[in-house]
């Protein structure tokens, strides 16, 4: 099999470039000339150019470069050379604008006048208002009395009888005995919910308080009270992952809808609990000894607890082996819905993050006795579970085996030496941040066009294997990540952790994580659905675009 990788043995990228050059062989008949207008000085223009003819000579069309993924599994990147020509003169162009005011408050006022309109007729507007205009303000509007004027109308609220404000909705039971708030618009009713200027005492009512989403047990909690930082840990207990998974929300009382608001602190906590909720579930499955007192594990329990998990690991035999062997972390970052009921982002705004453990194997279907060759009834016996570190793992390892080097060390090595695209002077870094654990940088061949990584520098390939300084590299490179989106106007980001599993022998994978933020106008197509991934700037522009935005504080 051939390596498919922009990564060469030699740390140095590798990729194509696109010359082309062709002829068209004019196969139309007839010619449909019409007027498209007309020209400021009033002559006629039409559409000749629309129909030559004679044949047709694609010249010195645009120069496409194609970069392969690092990672085979991820795909090719298409860099088109005129659009990514622009941003190189200005990097700072790689920006995104600010979303625009609305208020539709005061655009009745202004139609009606504001001395003739009254609550009342407020009232009678909005309620005549179509689903989608609805959606439209709920998702936009930064009018708080636009967004509590329609959240009244669209679930039932309980009212403080003297200041009016919520402070709870109503509930019933349905046929099923199941209890549900009482909600007459579930789409507009999120999309208020996850409007940062819903007054906070609404957001309370309506998605913050504890229990206000379901019946989800609360099972940790991080505290920080000199800090302000307060996050609890929701176990999901029928989850669409196997097996259930927790999510580290900021509780009500730590309202987080932007990450401008978010402190080290917050980010600490919320990794704090993705700690320890694994490193003493791993301690249960190994008999190894923890304090299950419910109380938060100091940094210095939890990294005493990872010592004795991964010397356990260490010393395991090749016939043994961990029944959860690997982690599952991820964040939904963001939230927006189209008027055409079209949902932007699996998450809603209130930051969290969700992680679980993965089994090593499950039960298979059909069952081994029906199996007709031994080859078959072993891999039906040892059904794989999946997870996302084991493509890197695949492909890290195949990657020795064809060159006898270590991809990740040809990787950084390739990073470090990096030179541009298109072979102008300027910037050639790729790196964004950097410590003595981790890296943020570029990818040379980025999946969103915004894509960043993060990457611990010594061979630590998951979380066991990541010591207190690790962690706290990780915790603050993240939060330097998320602060340079924001500035650079960036709403929705997904990230997702590629770890290897705690049991293997494998010295070569590092741990690694990818921040995918969604563009506006990229969501996805036939292209990406191929995993083509096509980007108009050069990925040395994007880390000087980033560098430009870089939080002052980097303490935070």
């Amino acid at each position: 099999m051939k390596l498919r990788t922009c990564v060469d043995p030699s740390g140095s990228f590798i990729y194509g470039i696109h010359k082309p050059s062709f002829r068209v062989q004019n196969l139309r008949e007839f010619e449909n000339i019409s007027s498209l207008g007309e020209f400021t000085d009033g002559s006629i223009y039409e559409n000749h150019a629309n129909f030559p003819e004679g044949n047709i000579e694609g010249i010195q069309a645009d120069i496409i470069y194609e970069i392969p993924n690092a990672f085979p599994f991820r795909g090719t990147t298409y860099i088109t050379k005129s659009w990514a020509d622009e941003k190189a003169e200005n990097p700072g162009l790689i920006f995104l604008p600010k979303r625009s005011s609305l208020s539709f408050t005061d655009i009745v006022k202004n139609w009606i006048g504001e001395d003739e309109i009254t609550d009342k007729k407020l009232d009678s507007i909005f309620k005549t208002l179509p689903d989608s205009l609805l959606l439209t303000i709920a998702v936009n509007s930064n009018n708080a009395d636009d967004l509590t004027r329609i959240a009244e109308d669209c679930c039932e609220f309980i009212h403080d009888p003297e200041s009016k404000t919520p402070k709870g909705l109503r509930y019933k039971k349905d046929e099923k005995g199941r209890i549900r708030a009482v909600i007459n618009n579930f789409p507009v009713f999120e999309a208020l919910a996850n409007n940062p200027h819903m007054p906070d005492e609404y957001k309370d009512s309506m998605v913050l308080r504890p229990g206000a989403q379901g019946v989800s047990e609360i099972v940790g909690e991080w505290l920080a009270g000199d800090k302000d930082s307060h996050v609890f840990e929701y176990l999901r207990r029928n989850s669409y992952i196997p097996w259930g998974h927790y999510a580290a929300n900021m509780a009500n009382d730590s309202i987080r809808y932007s990450v401008r608001d978010l402190t080290l602190a917050d980010m600490t906590g919320m990794r704090h609990l993705y700690y320890q909720r694994t490193f003493v579930r791993l301690s249960e499955q190994l008999g190894l000894k923890y304090s299950p007192r419910k109380r938060i594990h100091s940094p210095d329990e939890l990294e005493e607890m990872r010592k004795r998990i991964n010397e356990a690991v260490i010393s395991m035999d090749k016939e043994s082996s961990l029944n959860y062997n690997s982690t599952l972390w991820g964040w939904n970052f963001g939230f927006d819905f189209a008027p055409t009921h079209y949902r932007l982002h699996a998450s809603h705004q209130q930051i969290h993050q969700q992680f679980a453990l993965i089994p090593q194997k499950v039960a298979s279907s059909p069952e081994p006795d029906k199996i007709d060759s031994d080859e078959n009834k072993d891999q039906v016996n040892n059904f794989q579970t999946y997870a996302c570190g084991d493509l890197v793992a695949d492909f890290s390892g195949e990657f020795r085996k064809k060159t006898g080097k270590s991809f990740f060390d040809s990787y950084i090595k390739a990073i470090l030496a990096n030179k541009r695209i298109d072979g102008r002077e300027g910037e050639s870094s790729l790196i964004v941040y950097k410590d003595d654990n981790v890296i943020i940088f570029v990818p040379k061949a980025q999946t969103s066009q915004w894509e960043l990584q993060l990457m611990t520098l010594k061979p630590v390939g998951n979380i066991i294997e990541s010591d207190t300084a690790t962690r706290a590299s990780i915790d603050c490179a993240m939060l330097v990540t998320m602060k340079i989106y924001e500035s650079m106007g960036a709403r929705m980001v997904s990230t997702s952790e590629y770890s290897k599993r705690f049991d293997s022998k494998n010295t070569d994978q590092r741990l690694l994580y990818s921040f995918l933020p969604k563009m506006p106008e990229s969501p996805g197509a036939f292209s990406e659905s191929q995993l083509r991934w096509i980007n108009g700037h050069y990925p040395e522009d994007f880390a000087s675009a980033c560098l430009a935005h870089m939080p002052e504080d980097e303490a935070l």
